[in-house]
């Protein structure tokens, strides 16, 4: 029953980007009074899930959004996989390193689809004016926006789609990177 509330409270965080009042909560458990809450709320601190900042509010803990990593997986020859909790991964940490300066962009083309980026993918990206030789970047070039690799040679600068069917893209006026591709995501 404990992790089904963890799920009804993971939801609605996901949702509503903060944490429900205790009123929230009764509606959201099905609870009838705050003291049943109170005492639901008191589970997920001992637990780790949540904390109270200094106004009593709660707020969620570093382990608040974690998915649990198992174990590994063999992509080469199939092997027996025993499952065992061995840690748990926040995608936050994992991927983002500047929060402030990060953000999600959808595909929508497929000129990357040699790079494994798609058509509808999401890709996270981190806002920044430089990129290196081969990295992949969001360039705003003569007035447009485009993903591509970045491509640099001597003093010349250009964009290299990853499909053959593509031609890179050569500035006329000017190249400007505004972020840089950290992650690709896919739902399949």
């Amino acid at each position: 029953m404990y992790n089904e509330y963890k799920n009804k409270l993971t939801s609605f965080h996901q949702l509503h980007k903060r944490m429900p009042t205790y009123t929230e909560m009764m509606k959201i458990f099905g609870f009838k009074s705050k003291n049943a809450v109170a005492r639901l709320v008191d589970k997920f601190i001992d637990n780790g899930l949540v904390t109270k900042d200094y106004l009593g509010r709660i707020i969620p803990n570093e382990s608040f959004d974690s998915i649990p990593l198992l174990g590994l997986v063999k992509a080469g020859f199939p092997s027996d996989v025993t499952e065992e909790l061995n840690d748990t991964v926040n995608l936050d940490d994992y991927l983002v390193t500047k929060k402030d300066n990060t953000f999600m962009l959808e595909v929508d083309g497929d000129s990357m689809i040699d790079a494994h980026i798609a058509d509808g993918d999401m890709v996270l990206v981190e806002k920044t004016d430089k990129a290196k030789d081969g990295q992949i970047v969001i360039a705003n070039v003569d007035g447009e926006f485009t993903m591509k690799y970045f491509k640099k040679s001597g003093d010349k600068v250009w964009l290299e789609p990853a499909n053959k069917d593509f031609k890179p893209i050569y500035p006329t006026n000017y190249l400007t990177i505004t972020a840089v591709v950290k992650a690709v995501i896919r739902k399949y």
